[in-house]
């Protein structure tokens, strides 16, 4: 769910703006700028590279993954994922947003340091409350929003209350998705959290409940592909190849691979993103070599809508074929 937390936010955002009847180009900055600090909080696995520290070579690729998860469900979806945190922290990001009308503005120079004042607390109740290593996933959280933060002051001329609003949907999307992938964040830290306390199950057998959540996750996707498409005028038809529709022949995998869970889900995900991606870049009569893979005209920006399109269109078939077959054979 690592990307649909920020395609969440920033299609959300960007259709809000254009319903306030913001011009398309503003619409997909704040956008932008909203998507920017809904992955902020996952900056919390930074940590869990210290289970990659302590991975032996010779556990193999899927070690490797093991070690990285286990160390990060120390912290991860804790302290950065908190409702309230989010909430103390878009003020803060706003503050570090008001720009210097003149130099030795003091009324900037204030708002920064309250701004910084309240990350520091930030800090310090995570250190009295987890102790070292959430605040040290803190401060990597405050340092991520300040750069956003101060970027948009730097590149927009967006106010300091509307980064602020965009800070806070970010932060405050961010932690729904995870319902659906792992354990729930802590929603009230530093305070215990009383209600959504377990995952939601989207289905029993555990193949489909993780197809589920991969759908979920497609369908984040698309809506940030569209919202796109229409602030930036494409269409998506006219940019859709007919190649998307070898996505099809990924259902054969539900009959020869290991079904898939979300506690072992990387071969299914691989793969199927691997299906979309040739299906978006293979064109006919290309020839061997990256650059002879991906047509000249595909190399521009519009090529990469183009690309985008319809590779996302193979994955969602090859998605429908696997469900379909997994659903009516299942595996031999």
């Amino acid at each position: 769910m690592f990307v649909g937390h920020a395609l969440f936010a920033f299609a959300v955002a960007a259709l809000v703006a254009e319903w306030r009847g913001w011009e398309s180009r503003r619409a997909l900055a704040i956008g932008v700028v909203a998507g920017l600090f809904a992955a902020i909080p996952d900056v919390d696995v930074a940590y869990a590279l210290v289970g990659l520290a302590k991975w032996n070579l010779g556990d193999g690729a899927l070690g490797a993954s093991t070690a990285f998860w286990d160390a990060s469900r120390t912290v991860h979806r804790t302290a950065t994922h908190s409702l309230i945190v989010g909430i103390v922290a878009a003020s803060a990001f706003g503050l570090l947003a008001i720009r210097r009308s003149r130099p030795g503005s003091v009324r900037a120079h204030l708002a920064h340091t309250a701004g910084a004042g309240l990350l520091a607390a930030l800090m310090v109740v995570a250190f009295a409350a987890s102790g070292p290593v959430a605040a040290f996933v803190m401060a990597l959280f405050a340092i991520a929003g300040a750069v956003v933060a101060l970027g948009t002051a730097r590149t927009t001329t967006f106010s300091p209350a509307t980064v602020a609003l965009a800070a806070l949907w970010g932060l405050l999307s961010h932690p729904w998705g995870d319902l659906f992938t792992g354990e729930p964040p802590a929603w009230l830290f530093p305070f215990a959290t009383p209600a959504l306390e377990s995952r939601v199950l989207l289905h029993p057998d555990p193949t489909l409940n993780l197809l589920g959540a991969f759908a979920i996750e497609l369908g984040v996707i698309w809506l940030a592909l569209l919202t796109y498409a229409r602030l930036a005028d494409r269409d998506p038809l006219a940019a859709l190849d007919r190649r998307a529709a070898a996505g099809a022949a990924y259902g054969v995998v539900a009959l020869v691979s290991t079904p898939p869970t979300l506690d072992m889900s990387y071969h299914f995900v691989f793969s199927i993103l691997g299906a979309g991606f040739l299906c978006g870049v293979v064109r006919e009569g290309t020839v061997p070599g990256i650059h002879g893979l991906i047509p000249r005209r595909w190399r521009t920006s519009s090529g990469v809508f183009d690309i985008a399109v319809t590779a996302l269109t193979g994955v969602t078939i090859a998605l429908l074929a696997y469900v379909a077959v997994y659903a009516l054979v299942g595996p031999l």
